[in-house]
């Protein structure tokens, strides 16, 4: 048996102590094998640095899912390469630094990652589908335990990847929107699906994002500066995942909490 913890969408500072607190009174009273997270928000709410993947490292996340954002700030290109625990999106261009996948092991456990973003209302990346495809078969020689994270809008693309898969992951989490999904379900051939985790971060925003800019914004219509909210309680978004010998997923819980 395997327990991992996935969150959403980790919103800056905000979201980093929110995260810290969560995981210090969690793990007092439960066995954790593997912890990840979506991070491509982590610093300052676009992209994400060596140091923030750091700060989260230490609070006890083992890696890092991304998306869109990732290459929001330029010193990301060369860490990738020193840190393969930032996973960024496989259907990405082949030569884009990084790679879209990890193979994780902790106490003799392995669990592999898959990071995809989605092409519906986003920028046009590779097909998700078939480079997921391209590489499956091999990376279940070497890791039969694998999770994609789908860093997408469409909730009829993350569902469709679902069933494209089912029976030959173990999970398909959803991604990107900073909004909870209520549609937990195992698929007819047993992968687990959650159209989207949510977010980390301040509970009285929108997305994260301070409520009066965004608000601005839609009523004039002119550009904002991203200013991630930092007042009030934060809401910390995930699930809690067992693993079974099967690589399915025998039970679940949804983690949704004020902080």
């Amino acid at each position: 048996m395997m327990k991992i913890l996935y969150f959403g969408d980790i919103i800056g500072r905000k979201g980093v102590r929110a995260l810290e607190s969560f995981l210090e009174g969690y793990l007092k009273d439960n066995k954790v094998d593997f912890i990840f997270a979506n991070g491509e928000n982590l610093a300052g709410g676009k992209g994400i640095t060596k140091k923030q993947f750091l700060e989260v490292k230490k609070i006890g996340v083992d890696g890092v899912s991304t998306g869109n954002h990732v290459f929001d700030k330029r010193e990301i290109y060369g860490q990738l390469k020193e840190y393969p625990e930032i996973i960024r999106p496989l259907n990405y261009p082949v030569g884009t630094p990084g790679k879209g996948f990890h193979i994780f092991t902790k106490n003799n456990l392995k669990i592999a990652i898959i990071n995809v973003c989605g092409r519906v209302f986003m920028k046009t990346l590779d097909c998700p589908f078939r480079r997921i495809e391209e590489i499956l078969n091999g990376l279940r020689s070497e890791c039969e335990t694998i999770i994609v994270d789908i860093h997408g809008e469409a909730t009829s693309e993350k569902k469709a990847l679902g069933y494209f898969l089912d029976g030959k992951v173990s999970a398909v989490l959803g991604t990107h929107t900073h909004t909870q999904t209520n549609d937990c379900q195992l698929l007819p051939n047993k992968t687990f699906y959650m159209s989207d985790l949510g977010m980390v971060g301040a509970k009285t925003s929108i997305l994260g994002v301070k409520k009066e800019v965004i608000i601005n914004h839609f009523l004039t219509g002119m550009p904002f500066a991203l200013e991630i909210a930092e007042e009030g309680l934060a809401n910390v978004n995930g699930i809690e995942l067992e693993i079974d010998s099967d690589n399915k997923v025998k039970s679940y819980k949804i983690i949704n909490q004020d902080i």
